[in-house]
């Protein structure tokens, strides 16, 4: 186990062999992390209060925060979803093919259902939910219109890419799991 994935209250992250994780990635306790998933540069995921759950071919981009809550909520994130850059996900649902931009946040116990957008810069406050095709943006974010193809497309696009691009990372020795560990 390297510095940065740590138990916490005898549960370790359960992270796929085939998942790339950055070295500077922070991933704590109860959390899971399929296959094909990648957690970029700076991202925090804790599960020391609660379960946090992570799909196959997820992209969690830099500076993410993903974090649970102690009572009620715990985190999950289905299956190829895109998480952009410096988003906050706290004790909340993200369903399959979902995507939340860079800066958005998504609060306790909202829900981001399959194939629905938050725009870059939202913030969806605690409880709602963001309907099936769906794209949701401002403070806090409201329904704007339903997605188009050309979203969906984006969606489908980004998350193969990620894919590539975390094996490509991991391949090249940049992987957490892969770099060598300080004799200090």
């Amino acid at each position: 186990m390297t510095g940065n994935i740590l138990s916490h209250d005898g549960k370790t992250p359960d992270i796929a062999t085939d998942a790339f994780i950055a070295h500077d990635a922070v991933i704590i306790g109860d959390v899971v992390i399929g296959s094909g998933s990648s957690i970029w540069y700076g991202c925090v995921l804790r599960g020391d209060l609660n379960e946090l759950r992570v799909g196959c071919d997820t992209n969690i981009q830099d500076g993410t925060v993903v974090h649970v809550d102690s009572k009620t909520y715990g985190t999950y994130i289905g299956d190829r979803v895109t998480i952009g850059h410096m988003a906050l996900i706290h004790a909340c649902t993200l369903e399959d093919a979902c995507m939340v931009g860079m800066r958005a946040t998504v609060m306790d116990g909202a829900v981001v259902e399959k194939g629905a957008i938050v725009a870059a810069g939202a913030l969806v406050a605690p409880g709602k939910r963001v309907g099936t095709g769906e794209l949701w943006a401002g403070v806090p974010a409201r329904r704007v219109r339903e997605t188009a193809d050309s979203d969906r497309t984006m969606i489908d696009y980004i998350w193969p890419n990620y894919r590539k691009l975390g094996a490509a990372y991991a391949e090249a020795g940049y992987d957490l799991r892969s770099m060598p560990e300080d004799d200090e």
